[in-house]
């Protein structure tokens, strides 16, 4: 099989294409041939061995994986010895999270970890892009931000995977948004539905007082300090980035009227997991969550998908198609 495979930290080009044995199923195990999957910020983190946090997961020298990749969608084209959840050619996506493998034409993974089936309604395509946003952002804004009808919600990097899922989820949960981000995607992130958009080259949103109840800054280019003025009495920051100041900050916020909350949602068990894509499909399925794409790229021109999301500036997701288009046709 083909895979897109790197042995050492470094730029896009470290990544190239090569080939590796056919992999089977063991006991308990299925195999997805991936159609599509995502290239996300924690890719590039892994890709690059930086923050230095990233090492700490993918290897403190080199990297412990070389095939990357957590978010993916596919088809079950094999399964292992006691498999009872997923038969050949059930349509499914998932989340690896640190075992990663979903930039492969095959992926093997238990079929106890966090995939589901996908509904025929949504596109392999956008359930890739799904996972890359909405697995990070549900958890942030239903469990640390506790988001309830009503709320003022304001997302910074609202163009982002994670910052258009965040948008569209508290939507969902009845906030009123306010969404931050770049001139050239003002109207992309209002068609997700936010009540307000602000330019950031235009206004800063931490100049506000009291102004909302949560400040999700999903890109981690503001702090807690900055946007404690904006925040109301009670009300939380979240940030994607973690950082020193972030992690004492969240102790030290909890005896004040207002907190920073970081979270880990990679490292949740795939138990947790399952619930929630199952949701986000169904959200998915009903129209009411669609994650922009930035780019597709086949597996030959994964560099550039690295390249895209090293900008910072990447309207959604960035998926790699790592079966031939003549072959996902055939398979659907």
């Amino acid at each position: 099989m083909r895979v897109a495979a790197y042995e050492r930290y470094g730029p896009p080009e470290v990544v190239a294409v090569a080939e590796r044995p056919t992999p089977e199923p063991g006991a308990g195990e299925v195999r997805v041939r991936v159609h599509a999957a995502s290239i996300g910020a924690a890719d590039s983190a892994a890709r690059s061995g930086t923050p230095w946090f990233a090492r700490l997961a993918f290897g403190l020298r080199a990297p412990k994986r070389s095939v990357m990749g957590s978010d993916f969608a596919g088809i079950v084209d094999a399964i292992g010895p006691g498999v009872t959840r997923f038969a050949v050619g059930d349509r499914v996506f998932g989340a690896t999270g640190v075992d990663a493998g979903g930039h492969a034409e095959l992926l093997i993974t238990p079929e106890s970890s966090a995939i589901v089936a996908l509904p025929a309604a949504v596109d392999m395509t956008d359930a890739a892009a799904i996972c890359d946003g909405g697995l990070t952002a549900l958890p942030f804004l239903r469990d640390g931000a506790r988001v309830r009808p009503g709320m003022r919600v304001l997302v910074n990097g609202a163009s982002g995977s994670v910052g258009a899922a965040a948008v569209q989820l508290a939507k969902h949960l009845g906030a009123e948004i306010t969404a931050v981000c770049g001139p050239s995607h003002v109207e992309l992130v209002r068609s997700l539905g936010a009540d307000r958009v602000i330019d950031y080259t235009r206004e800063d949103f931490t100049a506000a007082r009291d102004a909302y109840d949560v400040i999700f800054d999903a890109v981690g280019k503001s702090t807690f300090r900055r946007c404690r003025r904006a925040l109301s009495s009670g009300g939380t920051y979240l940030t994607t980035v973690p950082s020193w100041a972030i992690m004492l900050q969240q102790l030290t916020s909890k005896v004040g009227s207002r907190r920073a909350v970081i979270m880990f949602t990679g490292l949740r068990k795939d138990a947790d997991k399952v619930p929630d894509l199952g949701e986000l499909a169904a959200l998915a399925a009903s129209g009411a969550f669609r994650p922009p794409i930035e780019r597709e790229v086949p597996l030959d021109d994964i560099a550039e998908g690295h390249r895209i999301v090293d900008t910072g500036h990447k309207a959604g997701s960035v998926v790699v198609r790592p079966v031939a288009a003549d072959s996902r046709k055939a398979a659907s």
